[in-house]
């Protein structure tokens, strides 16, 4: 199959150029040295297996070694793992199986977590140094424009709740009509029952 040296080799340059350039991770990486990790995709007829060192990470399409962990989900699923806190619930849910030891996962997403993601340094290889940084810059500029775009929208449907909030009443302007009502509901009672006697002394 074509499509997994071509997957594996595009994998395995990003990782290694995520993973293993920053020498501040270099402890984080250190724990996961040794150490194989099987990943099965619903969307890929093989596994991915990652291989990691001191040095680097191996992608493979197959390995004979026994994996220490093995991940099986949705490539939409994986994405989520960027965010660290996505881990636990997504495995709750059963989106994400892990058989083996955890922490082999555990570890490679507090990694990812501590990488920084250029877009520009991943595209310069591909297109140059100057179109990567355009690219991204548009990218930038379209993100916060949406940031932006949602922020308004957030404080305008804020404005709106505590103007309805406003208009309905609190929980003591309740209280008190509910008081009001009962009193004038006694006051009309005990009048009926007055007049009731007056007629009955005529």
């Amino acid at each position: 199959m074509l499509l997994t040296p071509l997957l594996t080799g595009a994998l395995e340059t990003s990782l290694n150029s995520l993973l293993f350039r920053d020498r501040s991770m270099k402890a984080a990486r250190l724990r996961l040295a040794g150490k194989i990790l099987r990943i099965e995709l619903q969307e890929l007829a093989s596994p991915l297996v990652l291989i990691f060192s001191e040095q680097r990470v191996d992608v493979l399409g197959q390995s004979e070694d026994t994996a220490d962990c093995t991940v099986r989900s949705r490539v939409s699923v994986l994405l989520k793992l960027r965010d660290r806190q996505q881990l636990s619930p997504l495995m709750r849910s059963g989106e994400l199986i892990v058989e083996g030891d955890i922490q082999v996962v555990q570890q490679l997403v507090g990694l990812l977590d501590l990488a920084e993601w250029d877009p520009a340094e991943w595209l310069a290889p591909y297109i140059g140094d100057i179109a990567a940084q355009g690219i991204t810059q548009v990218l930038g500029k379209g993100a916060s424009l949406l940031r932006s775009g949602l922020q308004r929208q957030q404080h305008y449907v804020a404005e709106t709740l505590t103007e309805e909030w406003r208009v309905a009443p609190g929980p003591l302007e309740v209280v008190w009509f509910n008081e009001e009502v009962d009193a004038t509901v006694r006051s009309a009672e005990a009048l009926i029952a007055r007049m009731d006697k007056l007629e009955g002394k005529r």
